[in-house]
């Protein structure tokens, strides 16, 4: 049964200096999975924000602020699922790797720079985020990826079915690949389509078994 997600006004603020500006901050949420709690705070909304190229940081709506929520408390609850397994901590060179991968979606290494250091975000720190990032992803191949099995069946029909239909949509008056043609496209899509949903399913199963308590409103 799902518990009952609490909602109430408290709102604890606090300060700290970070690049010579003053940033205030407060709880926003708590994500409590078995003896382990996680703390949301607006910092860390920001911080999200902020490693999204294409999204403002000045005045951010609510409706951006809870879905980088939604996001976080997803990821704090697949994290907690991760750090049970030591095997699949990145290595330094995999989190420099995925550093420079962030940092390539932005204009220009100093825009990257000059937007981590709006929101007050350091470099360790991102160095850190990077890391939870990639556990998570190691995670979810090693939990779903590894056990995707996708039929010959599967793929013919979504290529009758699926595929050819918006193939001819797409690009009108071109031969439309054959099907050994378009299988290994075909068989990436439907895998990518099973781990989406089987994390989904995870998630939720999370969500039910988690306490999740809304300390203030974004």
């Amino acid at each position: 049964m799902t518990r009952l997600v609490k909602t109430s006004v408290l709102v604890l603020a606090f300060c700290s200096l970070c690049a010579a500006q003053q940033v205030v901050d407060r709880m926003v949420a708590t994500v409590n999975a078995g003896a382990r709690t996680e703390l949301i705070t607006y910092s860390d909304l920001m911080w999200q924000l902020a490693l999204q190229p294409t999204t403002q940081l000045d005045n951010p709506t609510s409706e951006e602020l809870n879905r980088a929520l939604r996001l976080l408390i997803d990821q704090r609850l697949i994290l907690q699922e991760a750090e049970k397994l030591p095997t699949i901590v990145p290595t330094a060179r995999e989190i420099s790797d995925a550093r420079a991968e962030l940092a390539r979606h932005f204009p220009s290494e100093p825009a990257f720079r000059e937007r981590l250091l709006r929101v007050g975000l350091t470099s360790e720190k991102v160095d850190e985020i990077i890391e939870q990032r990639l556990k998570m992803e190691k995670y979810l191949d090693f939990r779903f990826r590894n056990f995707v099995v996708i039929s010959q069946k599967e793929i013919a029909d979504y290529y009758r079915d699926v595929y050819v239909r918006r193939f001819q949509s797409r690009s009108p008056g071109r031969i439309v690949p054959t099907l050994e043609q378009a299988r290994e496209e075909i068989e990436k899509t439907l895998m990518e389509a099973k781990i989406e949903s089987d994390t989904d399913a995870f998630l939720e199963t999370a969500r039910e078994r988690a306490e999740i308590v809304m300390l203030s409103p974004v």
